[in-house]
């Protein structure tokens, strides 16, 4: 297939996303501040910021009088614009986000997920009354709704299909009937993609895609896998499925997945394979038998605190320390990224005690000198980042429905 010809509206759209991505970074600033942090002449972000304004996507938001020359008018995105929501379907809650025009969180709700029985139905029923919640609890009436975007695991593209990564889960096989359900429910415009794909848009925002151009952000929770960023775009692949590393191997003839595999990464350093490691480690360890996956993760941190860390849980960190770096420095290996950030509610939990050791043995387990320079560190994106990720896409949807962007942004569905 021939590469898709970059046209001038193009251009002029990606010329926007930049400009939004600098006002996002610096809050406020000036045109000509814009023009030296994105590269673009200052005709081209005059004429950007003309849109922007003209749309109410920016405002101006007050004049600076400097030392010398005239007072100069400073620039920023524009609060209230509108709302977006962001709502992360995990296996064990789903989430919803509000936030601002300039994607500051205004408010939150979730509701608990069963992650052992949770059909379809209650998805969809799950993600409004979270979205109910958080409206009201941000105090938004539903026509200042721009956008709501959904993040749910599997590929997108392939309705009515089982997913090849949770042949097990019908709670991730969600077809059109569902999402017209679901639109209906909300009486909202919705886009839905996976939060591989919504973590990725995060870090490209708010975090490590800020300043380096190659950039792989992880997300450790029940499911596994990772959001990668390739020269400033984010790797979707032929049908939206890239990232699923997860589903990788890790051990020949290892451990059952619930993918239905063997030897998968995510067996090992998912929420369940943390389990089995210390079930290995101490069979007879009373957290080896926790029935729910965020209790026992929140219990294993609470066993790594001072003044006595249990040894068993400490020698399960070390583990899957070496499991999740050996794993890391394959993708090392075919992606070569400047740096590695991870996420999610195991992260979150237990990252102080994790990262270190996973650093060191990315680096050791790289192949020549493709981590010399690597960094790994707990993604720097504030708050919940499928959430954050998602409400993003939302809202590049939103600036392409008004015609602002025509590049970057998935299909709404």
């Amino acid at each position: 297939m021939a590469p898709t010809r970059r046209t001038s509206r193009d251009i002029r759209s990606e010329s926007r996303l930049d400009v939004l991505h600098a006002l996002l970074t610096a809050g406020e600033t000036t045109r000509n501040e814009l023009a030296r942090t994105t590269g673009l002449s200052t005709a081209t972000v005059a004429t950007v910021v003309s849109d922007l304004l003209s749309r109410g996507i920016v405002t101006e938001a007050r004049v600076a009088s400097g030392r010398v020359g005239r007072p100069t008018t400073l620039l920023r995105l524009n609060q209230d614009r509108g709302r977006i929501v962001g709502v992360d379907v995990a296996e064990t809650y789903i989430r919803a986000v509000v936030f601002d025009a300039a994607l500051d969180e205004v408010a939150a709700a979730e509701v608990p997920a069963d992650e052992r029985h949770a059909g379809t139905e209650e998805v969809v029923d799950g993600v409004a009354r979270a979205v109910d919640a958080a409206l009201a609890q941000a105090g938004t009436h539903r026509h200042d709704v721009l956008g709501v975007g959904v993040s749910l695991p599997g590929s997108m593209q392939r309705w009515g299909a089982n997913s090849p990564v949770m042949p097990n889960a019908a709670r991730h096989h969600v077809d059109r009937h569902h999402v017209d359900r679901l639109r209906e429910r909300l009486d909202l415009p919705i886009v839905i993609d996976n939060p591989l794909k919504a973590i990725a848009t995060a870090e490209l925002w708010f975090g490590q895609g800020r300043r380096h151009a190659s950039t792989i952000t992880v997300n450790l929770g029940t499911g596994v896998g990772a959001g990668i960023i390739l020269n400033g775009a984010i790797l979707r692949g032929a049908t939206n499925f890239a990232g699923e590393w997860g589903h990788s191997l890790l051990a020949l003839d290892g451990r059952e997945c619930r993918c239905g595999r063997r030897g998968c990464v995510e067996a090992y350093v998912g929420a369940s394979g943390l389990q089995q490691t210390l079930a290995a480690v101490d069979p007879a360890h009373p957290l080896a038998s926790v029935p729910l996956q965020r209790d026992f993760i929140g219990a294993l941190a609470a066993a790594l605190e001072p003044p006595g860390p249990d040894p068993a849980v400490t020698e399960t960190i070390q583990r899957t320390a070496r499991y999740l770096g050996a794993a890391l420095a394959d993708l090392v290996a075919i992606v070569n990224p400047e740096t590695i950030t991870l996420t999610g509610w195991t992260v979150w939990a237990l990252g102080d005690h994790l990262v270190p050791a996973v650093r060191r043995s990315v680096v050791e387990e790289a192949p020549g000198d493709s981590a010399a320079d690597l960094e790994v560190e707990v993604s720097t994106v504030r708050g919940n980042s499928v959430a954050t990720g998602i409400a993003t896409i939302a809202l590049e949807r939103f600036l392409s429905d008004v015609g602002l962007v025509t590049t970057r942004v998935p299909t709404a569905l």
